[in-house]
């Protein structure tokens, strides 16, 4: 039981990371209106640059506040767990920015569903602190418990969110 407890905390950073762009973002696009060669838009109106900054900045301080109070012992050390929970907060958010780069060059609409937006944002942020955790984390139960957790998660707390108002539709 405590090991889940500990891969449990040690995904704070990444859900707060991707979750918080819904409440902090808005303003300017992250793409800044960059469309490419094939007429379509980078990333879309969707990723803002305040709700990148913003989730990062949020995963990065819930995970700082959580290596206060508790030491996940996946971490090489304890330091290593800040740096993990930014690189977690950015690798989500960069992830997230990448699914929705692959959803237009796929003709994909902004908002619309696609199941690479439940994992990629996990994926990225797994590769990005790799190098600071014990490579025990990467074990196959442990990988399987991150995705399929997160697939149940993802679209509940999507799902969530539309009900709550904060989003226009539910995935």
């Amino acid at each position: 039981m405590a090991q889940v407890i500990d891969l449990l905390l040690f995904l704070i950073p990444i859900y707060i990371a991707n979750s918080s762009p819904v409440v902090l973002g808005g303003g300017e696009p992250l793409d800044l209106g960059i469309i490419l060669g094939d007429g379509k838009r980078l990333f879309g109106e969707g990723k803002t640059i305040r709700g990148f900054i913003g989730g990062v900045a949020a995963g990065t301080v819930a995970g700082g506040l959580l290596s206060i109070f508790y030491i996940l012992p996946f971490f090489l050390s304890g330091s290593n767990q800040f740096i993990g929970a930014f690189l977690l907060s950015f690798g989500a958010l960069s992830g997230d920015a990448l699914g929705s780069f692959i959803k237009r060059r796929s003709g994909i609409d902004s908002g619309k569903p696609f199941i690479i937006d439940t994992v990629l944002f996990l994926l990225i942020g797994l590769i990005l602190v790799f190098p600071f955790v014990n490579q025990s984390l990467y074990e196959i139960p442990n990988l399987a418990f991150f995705i399929v957790l997160t697939m149940i998660l993802h679209p509940l707390t999507n799902i969530l969110a539309n009900k709550a108002g904060l989003k226009n539709v539910p995935w």
